[in-house]
């Protein structure tokens, strides 16, 4: 495929063809951006990706506009914008160029559609309103933010909303190449925190080898006997509780009280555990200098997590 131009349209810009120029990009590195509105730009051609504009969703053409009607929509019936569309067709060869094992494709190409494509979409097309963010939320969604780079009402031109656009690109690049960076390490900390996992096997406390996300990889094991996190972090060993769901900050179980907010000697003198260095007073994570001091702490809180209520 022999792609020259990427044509989007001119005037002010958008979430969705400016995180669609980000897929697109990487891509077609050796492609233009041209924002255009005029029909010798917008008709499909086979030099050319066409979206956001064209009036026609036409992956085979090359075409992927969303404002048409009938909107193009999802099998869900929710509709696609631009960035949607371009990710359904493109995002699978995006995700391969970024170095995203083969295995692994199809599982961060569904969670990135689900928790970043689709909100796009949905703001974009008027389907769901930012304030469903909350009040404290509803200015700092994604697509607001973006937009917040384009020129002011007063001091657009046609080169100042080119110029905004390509300055806003490589910001937009960042969010998503983080998002799909953090993505493709869930799976492999999953990998990692399920070996684990068998290895701890009927113990209550679970040892990685170092710092990551964990909670998915239990909750898919089963394993509800586990009420600690045990790893090395940066020269010391952590020890975490294990949260109930992403909406919470309760635990399965909290370190004990008699720590909460102890440093150091104080905390030595608590626990009774040489080496002990900190515990924070919301009593999810504490600290020690080696492994086997905070093993031993980590028995500690189970034991204190264990005894009944009131007793």
């Amino acid at each position: 495929m022999n792609i020259r131009y990427l044509v989007t349209h001119s005037g002010g810009f958008h979430a969705d063809e400016l995180l669609s120029s980000v897929i697109l990009t990487r891509l077609f590195p050796q492609a233009r951006i041209i924002r255009s509105r005029a029909p010798e730009w917008i008709t499909p051609a086979p030099d050319r990706v066409i979206y956001d504009v064209g009036r026609i969703f036409d992956a085979d053409r090359g075409v992927f506009d969303h404002h048409q009607t009938p909107t193009p929509l999802r099998e869900t019936g929710k509709p696609y914008s631009s960035f949607g569309l371009i990710w359904d067709h493109f995002g699978r060869d995006y995700l391969r160029g970024s170095g995203v094992p083969d295995d692994h494709v199809d599982l961060v190409h569904k969670a990135f559609d689900a928790d970043f494509v689709l909100p796009v979409d949905l703001l974009d097309n008027g389907a769901v309103d930012p304030s469903v963010a909350g009040p404290l939320l509803s200015g700092l969604t994604l697509p607001v933010l973006l937009e917040q780079l384009k020129p002011v009402f007063d001091e657009r031109t046609a080169q100042g909303e080119d110029a905004a656009f390509a300055d806003a690109l490589p910001v937009a690049r960042a969010f998503v190449e983080g998002r799909i960076r953090h993505l493709a390490a869930d799976l492999r900390a999953h990998s990692i925190a399920t070996d684990a996992i068998r290895a701890a096997g009927d113990s209550p406390i679970l040892e990685l080898p170092r710092g990551m996300p964990y909670r998915a990889a239990i909750e898919a094991a089963g394993a509800d006997h586990l009420l600690f996190v045990v790893h090395p972090r940066d020269g010391d060993w952590a020890l975490n509780g294990i949260r109930l769901g992403e909406d919470t900050f309760a635990q399965r179980a909290d370190l004990p009280e008699a720590w909460a907010g102890l440093n150091d000697a104080e905390l030595e003198a608590a626990c009774g555990v040489p080496g002990a260095r900190f515990c924070h007073s919301a009593r999810f994570i504490a600290v020690a200098d080696s492994r086997s001091a905070i093993l031993r702490m980590a028995e500690l809180a189970v034991e204190a997590a264990l005894v009944p209520t009131g007793v």
